[in-house]
């Protein structure tokens, strides 16, 4: 079976994550599955695949590739960290555990879903669509103040204040409804010179947008425990990020699981765990070379970061 998702770093992470046969994986954003099938190669017969993903469509292609997998395979179909609890009550650890924090090709190729910018689609951008905010009550409902706070903090927009003035004053006249209309009030919104440089103008404010309907850096900070924790001795951890809010997260919670004492600076006698619970491999984040870039843009602001858990001693 053949998938237009292609996966960003696949083989960064899988030469660093190194499966081995026998190993159990948790993929905790299957999305289309290109990398679960490279780890799965990797672990073999004697292996088990475990994704999650919170997209009934990440689920349906997880039913028609895992016919193909050589591996035991398991779907849950959870946000990542319900789906990290679930298996934690099941007393499941992993040797391999990793993310891809990315949009995959199907959620934006989907057009009714509203994630692309360059698509006339409903305002809706979900990942879960069983889940009550969307993309439209968000832009319809949210005050020109809030507006501007997402536009400038997650999406690094230069243009936040104006974009948010011009979506409050068209709402109106009318409330925005489809990905056309929000695109036209962005351009519109913006100088001209700004329209033709640094890429479409939509599109830090459709990733502020999807990253504030989804919950995605407060569920990623409250995962990152449970990640660490799904680990076996020597398990290997692997995020791919997009976003500087993402890979600020996962640095500085690899930084303190890596570190010997977390104590304040400035206490004499350290009373926290008082050893590392593991260690970065390697300690610099990995990004895409130029021809990965080329063939896929995508790739440009990935970073992938590794962990590896301490032995039980």
């Amino acid at each position: 079976m053949t998938t237009s998702h292609v996966p960003v770093l696949a083989g960064e992470l899988v030469d660093l994550l190194d499966p081995r046969p026998g190993e159990v994986a948790v993929d905790c954003t299957f999305g289309g599955g290109g990398h679960a099938r490279l780890v799965a190669e990797r672990i073999g017969p004697a292996g088990t695949l475990i994704a999650i993903d919170r997209d009934p469509v990440a689920e349906e292609r997880f039913a028609e590739l895992s016919a193909e997998l050589p591996c035991d395979t398991r779907f849950i179909r959870a946000s990542f960290l319900d789906g990290l609890r679930e298996l934690r009550d099941e007393e499941v650890a992993a040797d391999l555990v990793y993310m891809d924090l990315g949009m995959s090709s199907m959620q934006v190729d989907t057009r009714e879903r509203g994630f692309s910018y360059a698509y006339d689609a409903p305002l809706d951008m979900r990942m879960d669509p069983d889940q009550d905010l969307t993309a439209r009550e968000l832009i319809n409902t949210w005050d020109e103040r809030r507006l501007a706070r997402l536009f400038r903090e997650f999406g690094e927009e230069r243009y936040a204040t104006q974009i948010a003035r011009g979506i409050a004053r068209e709402r109106r006249r009318r409330a925005l409804t489809t990905t056309t209309e929000l695109v036209d009030v962005i351009v519109h919104a913006v100088p001209v010179p700004a329209r033709f440089a640094g890429g479409h103008p939509a599109k830090r404010v459709f990733q502020a947008v999807r990253i504030a309907v989804n919950d995605e850096l407060a569920g990623l900070e409250s995962a990152l425990p449970a990640l660490r924790d799904a680990l076996e001795p020597g398990g290997r951890l692997a995020v791919i990020t997009y976003h500087s809010g993402e890979d600020r997260l996962v640095k500085l919670a690899f930084r303190e699981w890596a570190s010997a004492c977390v104590c304040p600076p400035r206490q004499p006698v350290c009373t926290c765990r008082g050893r590392p619970l593991g260690r970065l491999t390697p300690r610099k984040p990995i990004v895409a070379g130029p021809d990965e870039v080329a063939a896929n843009p995508r790739a440009r602001s990935a970073h992938l970061r590794i962990f590896q858990a301490g032995d039980a001693s």
